[in-house]
């Protein structure tokens, strides 16, 4: 699992005089090229900076244990589909590899610090939840991400033995009864304060919660008003009698349903600004003009959507089609995905990118975004 950890020691890592090796590959199983073969040709790109005389010794010393550390990599070919980001500084005793759900663009910079922005703006799509199954007498917190879930606290309890006799009048029966109740509300206590510890490392997004129908609803009420903002939804269970597979997978449903409502709720937005006339662009056309000119904020790309298109690598501008860039007048290179160089083209900027799984109303253009700022009239593209 991606911790949150192991991301926090790659952002806040520096080399101070020894650079770090940032490296993305895509891993495509329909792709000729195996991922070693790739890789093998981005570090030939940086191998000369192991004989560059303007870095100290130790910084070429650095860069080559890089290279060797990284080319010696294995079990690549049991990577299934995404991408593999690497950040490597020998000198430095820094070698973090992270698994990335969806593809990026293959590539390796060399600089004093990590180059995360292609990492982070994969791995933002994702929620991290913490999963919480709660009865009266006993509550399991899991962290759930992506495809995997382990446990991340746990509360017990004890609960009050019921006597066999009822007292006199019903009398004992009544005061075992509101003993009982007070041990629940005091344990409900106890698990809300499990929950806020586990949300105030900064680790969650969304909380989800199982148990018994009638007991979840009780315990709700002793979370804090900001943690009961923060309810994905809940699932039916039983605590003494269920698997942590089960857990899961009830777990998986709610937050999928969520994440479908979350791409709802995106795609209404943006389009809503539209209507109004306030800065956003619907279908390729306008989306590519908009990221030439760095003016997305926010793209959506529907699931599993490609296009060809033409870029033009000296300027930047991307364009359906045309044989010179009309920008700068350079040939454009053609590709068969422009929406994919599109998305590399926002994160670069800093933008926000997300794909749409949800059927919405974006299907009907492929892509659409939420602008910075208004668009300068587009160039026309050659012939």
């Amino acid at each position: 699992m991606i911790t949150t950890a192991q991301i926090d020691r790659i952002i806040r890592f520096h080399g101070d005089e020894v650079p770090v090796v940032s490296l993305y590959v895509g891993v495509r199983p329909d792709d000729g090229a195996t991922p070693a073969t790739r890789i093998n040709s981005l570090l030939h790109e940086i191998r000369p900076l192991t004989q560059d005389g303007s870095l100290c010794r130790r910084a070429r010393m650095s860069v080559r244990g890089d290279i060797e550390r990284i080319a010696a990599l294995a079990g690549l070919e049991r990577l299934g589909a995404g991408a593999l980001a690497v950040f490597s500084c020998s000198e430095a005793d820094l070698f973090e590899q992270v698994v990335l759900p969806r593809a990026v663009r293959d590539r390796v910079m060399v600089d004093a610090t990590p180059w995360v922005r292609p990492m982070l703006a994969v791995l933002d799509e994702y929620h991290r939840a913490c999963v919480l199954v709660v009865d009266r007498r006993s509550a399991e917190a899991w962290e759930l991400y992506q495809d995997e879930m382990r446990e991340a606290g746990k509360v017990e309890d004890p609960a009050l033995r019921k006597p066999n006799y009822a007292g006199w009048y019903g009398y004992t029966e009544h005061r075992v009864r509101n003993r009982a109740d007070d041990l629940a509300r005091r344990h409900f206590r106890n698990a809300a304060r499990l929950v806020d510890e586990l949300f105030r490392t900064g680790r969650h997004e969304v909380l989800i919660l199982g148990g018994h129908p009638e007991e979840v609803p009780v315990f709700t009420d002793f979370l804090p008003r900001h943690l009961r903002a923060r309810i994905a939804g809940t699932f039916t269970v039983d605590p003494r009698t269920a698997t942590p597979a089960d857990i899961r997978h009830a777990a998986e449903r709610v937050l999928e349903h969520y994440e479908r409502d979350e791409d709802r709720r995106w795609v209404a937005e943006v389009l809503e600004r539209a209507a109004a006339g306030r800065p956003a662009a619907l279908g390729p056309a306008e989306c590519l003009w908009a990221g030439s000119v760095a003016a997305v904020g926010a793209l959506l790309v529907q699931e599993g959507a490609t296009a060809p298109g033409v870029v033009c690598d000296e300027s930047g501008w991307l364009g359906v089609r045309g044989d010179t860039c009309p920008l700068c007048g350079k040939p454009v290179r053609r590709t068969p995905d422009v929406l994919g160089e599109l998305t590399d083209a926002v994160i670069e900027e800093g933008g926000t990118v997300r794909h749409v799984v949800a059927d919405t109303g974006l299907r009907e253009h492929l892509v659409a975004a939420s602008l910075r700022f208004p668009l300068p009239p587009a160039p026309q593209p050659s012939a």
